[in-house]
């Protein structure tokens, strides 16, 4: 457990981010854990816990302790007639896990495939892609609180799982760090097709007898074909929510723009694609310096190699006011800008 000082965070976060951290350390055990924050607790410095960094926006230097999860393994922990729980480390690759759980035949991560970061972010992020979320297989997990240094169990309902959100991103963050997730996984798969492209792309993958690798593929092939590869681009996926708003607001805007792309969700809402809105205000390919729109899916901020995150947040700024102009529809960030 070696603690290194302004360590330079680039090759730690995806969008390749020059920053530096004032202190940076890695951990691969609970005690390990608890040594590091007790250190900077004396030392009177703010802490961050970092998964993947694949969903962060670093915009000037981190003056704190720098925290890497690198909790691994991977076990099967019960099973019943219906269900295997499948627990893995928080420092384990997302897509390195989901992979693990189609080869053993587990069903209900197959439409998560190839999402970047850690296995710590999906419940912290209630990632979701393709029609499923993390909440739909979530079991529980456990995480160490940083001050009090215990460990508390986390069960479906306490995560308070939302779009994209849960009591990690809210109330309790920065308090905890997640050290293992449990997840519920199918041993008798439903297939879940019906969302985004992936009907087309298992067509045009002649699959005769549909499967859970089947459908991880499609997804794989879809996210390839339109999304950039970070080791190549630097970026976080999608940088957007994809916004809300009531009937009404919907009805109004329809009205105005007939090619409006949105889908009914619960309590007369309306959910609107906000890569389709980025694009209407012609941003879709737009560069600046190093950073950019991508040229594919406009929902996609990236860093073409010396972007710094400050250029990066001004222009995902000047995103946000044009959409608020046009459509009267604020966005929200999705990565983390710290």
């Amino acid at each position: 457990m070696q603690v290194s000082e302004n360590v330079l965070l680039k090759s730690y976060n995806t969008f390749g981010i020059g920053a530096h951290a004032r202190y940076f350390a890695t951990f691969a055990s609970v005690e390990d854990l608890m040594a590091l924050t007790e250190q900077q607790q004396r030392s009177n410095l703010p802490r961050m816990i970092l998964g993947g960094g694949s969903n962060i926006l670093f915009t000037g230097d981190f003056n704190g302790w720098m925290l890497k999860n690198e909790l691994k393994g991977i076990t099967v922990v019960k099973e019943d007639n219906d269900y295997v729980y499948v627990k893995a480390g928080a420092g384990e690759n997302w897509h390195g896990f989901v992979l693990h759980c189609i080869a053993l035949q587990l069903g209900g991560l197959e439409n998560l495939s190839l999402i970047p970061g850690n296995v710590g972010a999906s419940p912290m992020q209630n990632i979701g892609a393709y029609g499923v979320e993390i909440k739909d297989v979530f079991h529980e997990l456990e995480a160490l609180h940083l001050d009090e240094h215990r460990v508390v169990t986390f069960n479906n309902a306490d995560c308070q799982f939302g779009y994209r959100e849960s009591v990690f991103k809210r109330q309790y963050r920065n308090q905890f760090a997640i050290l293992s997730v449990t997840y519920r996984l199918s041993k008798k798969p439903h297939f879940n097709t019906s969302y985004g492209a992936i009907n087309e792309e298992l067509q045009r993958m002649n699959v005769q007898t549909l499967s859970i690798q089947a459908i991880s593929q499609a997804v794989i092939n879809i996210r390839s074909s339109k999304l950039p590869n970070p080791a190549e681009i630097g970026n976080a996926g999608s940088f957007f929510k994809n916004p809300t708003i009531p009937q009404e607001q919907y009805e109004a805007l329809h009205a105005a723009f007939p090619q409006l792309v949105a889908y009914p969700v619960a309590n007369n809402a309306f959910k609107l694609a906000a890569g389709w809105l980025i694009e209407q205000c012609g941003w879709k390919g737009y560069r600046k310096g190093d950073a950019g729109v991508h040229a594919k899916q406009a929902l996609v901020l990236v860093n073409y190699g010396g972007a710094t995150g400050k250029e990066i947040y001004q222009l995902s700024q000047e995103v946000v006011d044009s959409v608020q102009a046009k459509f009267g529809v604020e966005l929200e960030r999705e990565v983390n800008i710290l």
